[in-house]
């Protein structure tokens, strides 16, 4: 089978220069706050939350304006209530990616259990990959630690604008897992996949205009989704499940659920309304832990239109 191996970026000595003292100065106190007790770190999570609501504004109005758009019906009331929550869980996200990055897996296994591995082992006794459909919860850090605890897997992602932290973020995110590769590299994740691997995508931030259908996400009628998994899903020996990453009183759960029957079936634009479908249901099981900082919405189904976000 042809060797998909991704190299981790190296590291570099003009990380130590002046223009990266201020990131290795969060990277310190992010590392820090990762070894104190787990209950200190979610009062922690509040606290920043809290700085957030104040300080990030443009973020939280983004969240507001997205569940104004996907659900009108909902009391204003109980739509804020939904903002606030989401905030304070962002907050506790940015501890959240310490932990999944830098805990020990004896620590990580305290916390987290995978449910509905049954799927995945169902499809991988075929001799085939598995392409999990992944939705934007904001502990997903965790998710991917508890997942590769379970089975090492391979993940699509977007490298981070700063050189440092893209240095650690690979580190971390491939700390129980095998690698990860670049979201241009369509070819490394369909070697992944006819390898055998489990691999990892998100299917549910908007990509643009280019492979992407308009179709339902909630009450927006026309939301631009990716058809990169219906490309993956044909071109490589694969089958879909889905997998979700919840917070719960009790710690982390990465969650699988079966896959879509008859996908692809030739029809993109009902194939991704039925990947869409699906994303609602798991985001209803926590909507306040879904990414809805994302602008979902900003790309529309005409260039002239105007954005949804103004």
């Amino acid at each position: 089978m042809k060797d998909t191996k991704i190299n981790p970026p190296p590291f570099k000595l003009v990380f130590l220069t002046p223009k990266y003292w201020l990131t290795w100065l969060g990277i310190f106190i992010l590392y820090t706050l990762s070894w104190l007790p787990y209950s200190f770190q979610r009062l922690v999570g509040k606290g920043l939350g809290k700085l957030l609501w104040v300080a990030g504004k443009k973020r939280v109005n983004i969240a507001r304006k997205n569940l104004a758009l996907c659900f009108p019906t909902m009391p204003e009331s109980e739509r804020e209530a939904l903002v606030k929550l989401n905030v304070e869980h962002a907050g506790m996200a940015i501890l959240e990616a310490s932990i999944g990055w830098w805990w020990p897996n004896w620590r990580i296994r305290q916390i987290t259990r995978v449910e509905g591995y049954e799927h995945v082992e169902r499809i991988k006794a075929k001799g085939k990959g598995v392409l999990a459909l992944a939705t934007h919860n904001m502990n997903l850090e965790v998710g991917c630690r508890a997942v590769g605890l379970h089975d090492p897997c391979v993940a699509f992602y977007r490298k981070h604008n700063n050189a440092l932290m893209e240095y650690m973020q690979y580190r971390g995110r491939a700390r129980s897992n095998k690698y990860m590769i670049n979201k241009r590299d369509v070819r490394g994740l369909i070697n992944a996949l006819n390898n055998g691997e489990l691999c990892l995508y998100l299917p549910d931030q908007d990509y643009g205009r280019t492979r992407a259908e308009f179709v339902p996400f909630f009450a927006v009628k026309e939301t631009a989704t990716t058809t990169g998994t219906l490309l993956f899903a044909q071109e490589a020996n694969c089958e879909t499940v889905f997998v979700v990453s919840l917070y719960t009183k009790d710690g982390y759960i990465a969650r699988f659920v079966p896959g879509l029957e008859n996908f692809p079936s030739g029809d993109d634009k009902e194939d991704v309304r039925r990947v869409n479908e699906k994303v609602e249901e798991l985001v209803m099981l926590a909507p306040e832990q879904y990414l809805w900082m994302h602008k979902r919405f900003k790309t529309r189904p005409e260039k002239d239109m105007p954005s949804l976000y103004d």
